[in-house]
């Protein structure tokens, strides 16, 4: 971004000065004797607007420059670190329950849970974002991506049963896992989201575990409903192997804390620095200068003065 300063622009009050001393300080030229001098004054007068403008063109020229003009341009080089974060997200027929969100208690555990993924993924602007849909089977709803808009529409064609009616989430973490283990970024999570036991995995959790280990993928557990539909221990024992932290929400507005207390926890990090440039200016100001000086001492040298 570029703007325009002076770099003394005290200096520039000698403006002032030198109209003041224009206006009152009249050069006294030696005076002649001479018939009808109204006339030629009249004359004198018509032709001394050029160079006079020329003299205070030459006074200004230099005061601004001696104030240093310079253009500065601003940029700021920015640097953002963010993560790779991939969203399990249950899709079993369990999540078909209504009354999660007292405030709207006619939507599905599923709609409510995908309105607030929604919300959690536009904060994470620096992040790329996965989606993983798990059920009797799990698939990758969205690979790693840093559009957060595609990722959301593609939410919003999702449905409870997409992936079967059981819960398979070893198998979920697997896919999760496979989706970030070959990401560039350092930090890799996954988030997973579920109301209920591992019913259809084929691999078995310590597999995935094994995995996340190995890739440095951590994983933070999130058990939605009533206490008794979720495998707690199972649960908590992922987030802990892999470094991560288990959740738990009862409802809705505990969802949203849940969301909001990992994005503190995992923070993007951003560095900028701001570079300036300033290009001096008083070159092109004086030599404007001294043209009309040039000027000037020529039209009082045709006149003989």
């Amino acid at each position: 971004m570029s703007s325009f300063s002076f770099e003394r622009p005290l200096v520039l009050w000698l403006i002032l000065v030198v109209l003041l001393c224009l206006k009152r300080c009249k050069l006294k030229e030696s005076a002649l004797l001479f018939p009808h001098l109204f006339i030629l004054k009249k004359a004198a007068d018509k032709k001394s607007f050029l160079p006079e403008f020329l003299k205070f063109l030459t006074l200004f020229g230099v005061i601004v420059a001696l104030a240093g003009p310079v253009r500065i341009d601003k940029s700021v080089e920015v640097k953002r670190k963010g993560h790779n974060i991939v969203l399990a997200l249950d899709a079993s027929g369990s999540m078909r329950e209504k009354g999660f969100d007292q405030e709207n208690i006619l939507l599905s555990k599923f709609d409510v849970v995908r309105e607030l993924v929604k919300e959690f993924i536009k904060k994470r602007e620096n992040d790329n974002i996965g989606v993983v849909i798990f059920g009797s089977f799990s698939y990758i709803a969205s690979p790693l991506t840093f559009n957060k808009e595609v990722v959301n529409e593609i939410l919003d064609y999702l449905d409870i049963g997409i992936a079967g009616r059981k819960t398979a989430i070893s198998d979920a973490l697997i896919e999760s896992i496979n989706l970030l283990k070959n990401s560039s970024g350092k930090s890799k999570i996954v988030i997973l989201l579920t109301d209920g036991f591992d019913t259809a995995s084929k691999t078995p959790i310590e597999v995935a575990v094994k995995m996340a280990k190995k890739y440095g993928v951590k994983i933070y557990t999130i058990g939605i409903g009533e206490r008794r539909g979720i495998d707690e221990s199972f649960l908590k024992w992922i987030s802990k192997e892999s470094k991560g932290h288990y959740f738990f929400a009862k409802d809705a507005k505990d969802l949203q804390a849940v969301y909001e207390a990992i994005d503190k926890l995992e923070k993007s990090e951003i560095r900028g620095r701001e570079f300036v440039k300033k290009d001096q200016l008083y070159s092109y100001i004086l030599f404007v200068a001294t043209l009309a000086l040039l000027g000037y001492i020529y039209i009082y040298g045709k006149r003989g003065i």
